[in-house]
C-alpha cells in the first residue's frame, strides 16, 4: 500500500468518524429535547387537572389565564385561589402523574401568603415513601395569591434513562470508532514492520552478497588445474574461502540468535562473575580488531554479578563495537563503573556521531538502523541494541541513552549486583 493510498484512507476515516459522531450527537440531542418537550406538556397538563380538581373541591372560581407556569427546565407553579391542603395536594398530584406515566422524583412546596414562603411539602419518588424536606431552597415566585411549586430535581437524569435506545446505538457506536481506530492503528504498525523487515532484507542482502562473491571467485580460481603447481596461492584461496565462511556463519548465528529470543527462553547460565572481568575481556577483543583508545575508570566497590557470562560479554562488545563503527574520528572511549543503590552502573562514552532525539526512541527496535548520513554503509542487520535490550532485561537490568548529533553518545547499563 502507497503512502498515498494509505493517506487517503486515514483522511477519508477521520471524516467519516467526525461525521458520524457529528450526527449522532444531533439525533440525540434532538431526542432528548422532544423527550424534554414532551415532559412538559406531560407535567403542565398533569398540574392542570390538579389545579382544576383544587378548585372544584374548595368551589374556588378558575383563574382567568393558564394556572401553570414553568420558571425553570424542572420547576413549575401552579396558582389556585385559596389554601390547599398538603395530603390533598400530594394525593392529586401522585394520581395525575401517575395517569401520565411521570416517573421522575419531584418535591412540592404551599406559599403561605403571610409569611411570604414555602411551607410544608414532601421529597416524593413515585411507589415509594415521601420524605419530609426542608423547603428553604425551593424558589418563592413573585406572586401574593395563593399557589403550590412543584420541583423535579433529577428530571435530566430520568429522561436520559429512558432513553435506552439511543443509549445502546451511542455505546454500539464508540464501541465500533475503537475498533475502526484500532484497525487503523493495526495497520499503521503493519506498515512499519513491512518496511523494517525490508530494509532488514535489504541489509541482510548486502550482507551475504559480498562473502558469497568472495566465495565464488575463489572457488573458481581453485578449479584451476595448473593452482596445485603453486602451494601459497592454493592456501592463500582456501583461507579466503574458510575466513568468508565463518563470516556467513556468524552473520547467520545472529539471525538466529535473535529468533531464539522471540522464544523467551533464553537459557542464561548465571554464574557469579565480577563485572571488571568482563569489562576488561570485551575491551580487549575490540582492541584486537581495532585502533580504538579505551580508557577504563572502574571505580565501582560492589563488582559481583549473577549473569551469562557470555552473553554480557556480548551486550558489552556490542556496545564498543558500535562505538568504533560509527565514528568519523579515532575512536576514544570511556567505561566507568560506579554503584548506584543496589546496582552496579557501567557507563559507555564515545566520540562518535551521536543520535538525534527522533531516533534515540527507535534504536532499540529490532532490525532499525539509523537511516541519516552514511551510516548505511556501516555493516549490519540492527540486530545488535536490539540484543543488548533484552538480555539485559532478562537480567532484570535496564539500559539508557544520552547523546546529541556530533558529540558522541553515552550508554548508561544498570545491573542487580551481589550483596556482599
Amino acid at each position: 500500500m502507497s503512502r498515498v493510498t494509505l493517506r487517503i484512507i486515514i483522511i477519508l476515516a477521520a471524516v467519516s468518524i467526525v461525521g458520524i459522531t457529528a450526527t449522532q450527537i444531533y439525533w440525540v440531542r434532538k431526542a432528548f429535547d422532544l423527550k424534554e418537550n414532551q415532559f412538559n406538556r406531560d407535567v403542565t397538563t398533569a398540574l392542570t387537572q390538579v389545579s382544576s380538581k383544587i378548585l372544584e373541591i374548595t368551589k374556588t372560581p378558575s383563574p382567568a389565564n393558564n394556572p401553570v407556569t414553568q420558571l425553570t427546565s424542572n420547576y413549575f407553579v401552579v396558582l389556585v385561589n385559596g389554601p390547599i391542603d398538603n395530603n390533598l395536594l400530594e394525593f392529586l398530584l401522585l394520581t395525575e402523574f401517575e395517569k401520565r406515566n411521570i416517573t421522575a422524583d419531584f418535591e412540592y412546596g404551599v406559599y403561605d401568603c403571610i409569611d411570604k414562603c414555602m411551607v410544608g411539602g414532601n421529597y416524593t419518588s413515585p411507589g415509594k415513601i415521601a420524605t419530609h424536606v426542608n423547603f428553604t431552597e425551593l424558589p418563592a415566585w413573585k406572586n401574593d395569591g395563593y399557589y403550590f411549586g412543584v420541583q423535579f430535581p433529577m428530571v435530566e437524569a430520568t429522561l436520559i434513562s429512558q432513553m435506552g435506545i439511543w443509549g445502546f446505538s451511542s455505546i454500539v457506536l464508540l464501541i465500533v470508532i475503537f475498533f475502526f481506530v484500532y484497525t487503523l492503528f493495526v495497520i499503521l504498525k503493519q506498515k512499519r514492520l513491512s518496511e523494517i523487515q525490508k530494509d532488514f532484507i535489504n541489509n541482510m542482502t548486502h550482507e551475504f552478497k559480498t562473502p558469497l562473491s568472495t566465495i565464488a571467485i575463489s572457488t573458481s580460481v581453485l578449479k584451476d588445474p595448473t593452482i596445485i603447481h603453486t602451494p601459497e596461492r592454493l592456501l592463500n584461496y582456501a583461507t579466503i574461502i574458510e575466513n568468508e565462511n565463518q563470516r556467513l556463519q556468524q552473520q547467520v548465528e545472529r539471525v538466529l540468535q535473535m529468533a531464539r529470543l522471540e522464544t523467551e527462553d533464553l537459557g542464561l547460565k548465571r554464574e557469579k562473575h565480577n563485572v571488571h572481568h568482563l569489562i576488561k575481556e570485551a575491551a580487549s577483543n575490540n582492541l584486537l580488531t581495532s585502533k580504538a583508545s579505551i580508557t577504563l575508570l572502574l571505580e565501582a566497590e560492589q563488582t559481583e554479578v549473577n549473569v551469562d557470562k557470555l552473553h554480557i560479554i556480548n551486550v558489552i562488545f556490542n556496545l564498543l563495537d558500535n562505538a568504533i563503527k560509527y565514528n568519523m574520528n579515532v575512536p576514544a572511549i570511556t567505561i566507568r563503573t560506579f554503584n548506584a543503590e543496589e546496582n552496579i552502573c557501567l557507563e559507555i562514552k564515545d566520540n562518535g556521531m551521536g543520535i538525534s532525539a527522533e531516533e534515540q526512541k527507535k534504536i532499540f527496535h529490532r532490525f532499525y538502523r539509523v537511516p541519516t548520513g552514511n551510516l548505511h554503509d556501516i555493516k549490519g542487520f540492527g540486530l545488535g541494541l536490539s540484543y543488548v535490550k533484552l538480555i539485559l532485561e532478562a537480567h532484570k537490568g535496564k539500559i539508557s541513552l544520552t547523546s546529541e548529533l556530533q558529540k558522541g553518545s553515552c550508554f548508561l547499563i544498570e545491573l542487580p549486583s551481589i550483596k556482599e
